[in-house]
């Protein structure tokens, strides 16, 4: 008998691990797994998060959604690769001396696009909403067309071929280790969250002591008023456009960093979850738009992991018809579609 557990490669009845030894070792290497999941939405959540915010503020202030948000963090991808490539990344320490320089860049070329957009096109529509029949749909379907132009043109530029970035923050670091199943995180999870932290904790002291928050909050209530009141609210929807689109692009810098390519069409699909993060958080509600992006992130990492990866996006757009239908005002949004 010793023979054939030695032939077939078995351990003996007194050395087999038992049932429940078996058990715990694999509940183990399940709680593993579920931490590695936790790690690796982080990434995917700072981009929905960033993204949310640029259609919270936009909707805040002049109660119309932006279509174009997508391919604004499109269009902060490409300049992330362009800009790498002509300032060159050599080893770690190159990587974070260019990497603000090139976070800075795409927020201003991208801010500056949202800034003109908003002064060449939503301006003049809203000079001119009641006036003509139709108009209140007007700047909606503008977004639609902006987002198209935006597409179009990186794709006559660019080409339809993906481009890619060389690796940046390559590093990794082991968290915890089962025996069987090992939990890392890289340096540029790392490099993602804490950039996103930073970004995100300056809008909210923009928003609170600054005089364009306060100017900003006296507009989303009653732009009338603030303009009796000499708040210039053309200036702060324009600059509200422009801090949104830098939002974007830096989400799209995250986008480029973290998966490495870039493509014309990436905006599109990326911008419809991010609206549904800022729906079902509240739309207008900062806070909201960060907690919409974290629940999207969490269901799109868990379903893949556990579920069928076909259906992913069905389980988010499914959330987001449910919410439409049962709290259309979002988990922190007001009644009138408003939040704070």
């Amino acid at each position: 008998m010793q023979f054939l557990y030695l032939a077939l490669r078995l351990d003996p009845p007194d050395r087999a691990i038992s049932a429940p030894t078996r058990r715990a070792a694999l509940d183990q290497i399940d709680r593993q797994y579920f931490l590695q999941q936790i790690v690796n939405m982080a990434a995917l959540a700072c981009v929905y998060a960033l993204l949310a915010v640029g259609f919270t503020l936009v909707f805040g202030i002049i109660g119309r959604i932006n279509f174009a948000f997508g391919e604004m963090a499109m269009l902060g991808a490409y300049v992330t690769v362009l800009l790498t490539a002509l300032l060159g990344l050599a080893g770690t320490a190159g990587q974070a001396l260019v990497l603000p320089v090139v976070l800075l860049l795409a927020m201003l070329i991208t801010g500056l696009y949202g800034w003109y957009t908003e002064k060449l096109v939503f301006r003049p529509l809203r000079a001119r909403q009641g006036s003509v029949s139709g108009i209140t749909h007007a700047p909606l379907i503008a977004t639609i067309g902006l987002s198209i132009f935006l597409q179009e043109a990186v794709r006559l530029i660019q080409g339809t071929r993906d481009r890619w970035l060389q690796p940046v923050f390559p590093e990794r670091y082991l968290l915890a280790d089962s025996g069987g199943f090992a939990v890392y995180v890289t340096l540029r999870q790392i490099v993602v969250v804490a950039l996103t932290a930073g970004l995100l904790g300056g809008l909210i002291l923009l928003m609170r002591r600054s005089r364009f928050g306060r100017s900003y909050r006296a507009c989303s209530d009653d732009p009338k008023m603030a303009a009796l009141l000499g708040v210039d609210t053309d200036r702060i929807i324009a600059l509200t456009f422009a801090i949104g689109a830098a939002y974007a692009a830096a989400a799209g810098l995250i986008l480029a960093l973290y998966y490495g390519g870039v493509n014309f069409h990436m905006g599109f699909l990326i911008g419809f979850k991010a609206l549904t993060a800022a729906i079902i958080g509240g739309i207008g509600s900062v806070p909201g738009a960060l907690l919409g992006g974290l629940i999207i992130a969490l269901v799109e990492t868990f379903w893949a992991a556990y579920l069928t990866l076909a259906y992913k996006e069905v389980a988010i757009f499914a959330l987001l018809a449910l919410t439409l239908a049962f709290r259309p005002s979002g988990l922190l949004g007001r009644k009138d579609g408003r939040g704070d």
